[in-house]
């Protein structure tokens, strides 16, 4: 466990269960360096606790990395709740981590991610301050999608040359809440679609409202497009996926695409372009940051524009340094993080 943690730079890892509502959860706190460690809670299957564990260390980083290069005085963290087969009361199951997030006294604060609502976090909210995503602030999906769509078009820029959307190829993995609000963006900026999702009923929406073309899970990973953009969860990057693209670039909005560090490396030495996730997918954070301390949304907007010119910077660096821009993203990060 504290090799684990080690690896990650990890400063904490907090474990606590409920027996009386099921609740099994893990928080891994990554850094408080530049303030309170905020990251959304996680409430998914997993086959068993160390890979809850796993999950919650990389992400936690992810977040740190993501916080610095966006500019917000926070530190990164990440709850996964372990979710029972079985749950009796929800509602029971969030206040109880309500209140386990309380007991860390602010050094992490909350917010909905996979496999949770912003009704979940006003359960959570009726016992701790900590939190944030609630139905009184909103959602923060739609500025998820925003801040994608600035960094798909810094990504045409530096790949192909014009940030225009008109007759690009864009192939969507994965139409939820980020996915299907981007999609709706492109589309309006003249992309042609090419979208999956395991629920086809998501799919049958983008084909009918979107005019997209529907293409089946397993092939979508190596269908031609000028740009593939995945939008469900991590890890679909791996030595083998990357080998199958037919992709000018990599831009999505999901975290931790690469199944491993190297994976960046394989998709340089393909020729292909590679937004690293934590900084094109900043947006929602960046939301959730600046509204829970009161900004206005002008103010936000603004931030929220500073994503296309920070993978400006990172591309061109990496363009001269000729490496992944994954690479580069790393180490601005930990400058920014360690110093």
């Amino acid at each position: 466990m504290f090799a684990l943690m080690e690896a990650a730079r990890l400063e904490a890892l907090h474990l606590a269960q409920d027996p009386a509502t099921g609740l099994k959860v893990v928080i891994a706190i990554h850094s408080t360096r530049l303030g309170p460690a905020l990251g959304g809670c996680r409430y998914l299957p997993y086959p068993d606790s160390t890979s809850a564990i796993r999950d919650a260390i990389r992400l936690a980083q992810g977040m740190s990395y993501k916080a610095a290069l966006a500019g917000l005085a926070l530190g990164g963290g990440k709850a996964v709740i372990i979710r029972p087969p079985h749950v009796g009361d929800r509602g029971a199951l969030f206040e109880a981590f309500g209140r386990f997030v309380e007991s860390l006294d602010g050094l992490y604060i909350t917010a909905v991610d996979s496999g949770t609502s912003s009704l979940d976090m006003d359960c959570i909210a009726r016992h701790t301050r900590f939190v944030t995503s609630t139905t009184d602030e909103g959602d923060p999906s739609p500025y998820t999608a925003r801040g994608v769509l600035l960094g798909i078009r810094a990504t045409a820029r530096a790949r192909l040359g014009g940030d225009g959307l008109a007759g690009l190829r864009i192939a969507i993995q994965g139409l939820g809440h980020v996915g299907f609000a981007l999609a709706e963006r492109l589309a309006a900026g003249g992309a042609e679609l090419l979208v999956s999702d395991l629920d086809y009923g998501r799919v049958q929406q983008a084909v009918e409202r979107l005019g997209a073309w529907p293409v089946a899970c397993e092939a979508l990973l190596s269908v031609p497009c000028d740009i593939l953009v995945p939008c469900g969860l991590g890890g679909v990057l791996s030595g083998e996926s990357v080998a199958g693209l037919r992709c000018a670039a990599v831009a999505g909005a999901a975290n931790n695409q690469l199944a491993t560090a190297d994976v960046a490396d394989l998709l340089q030495a393909r020729g292909i372009l590679y937004a690293p996730d934590y900084v094109i997918n900043a947006g929602g954070l960046i939301f959730v940051a600046l509204h829970h301390r009161g900004e206005s949304l002008a103010a936000i907007n603004a931030h929220l524009g500073r994503i296309g010119e920070r993978l400006d910077d990172i591309y061109e660096q990496a363009a001269v340094e000729r490496r992944s821009p994954a690479r580069v993203a790393d180490e601005q990060a930990e400058r920014l993080l360690y110093g």
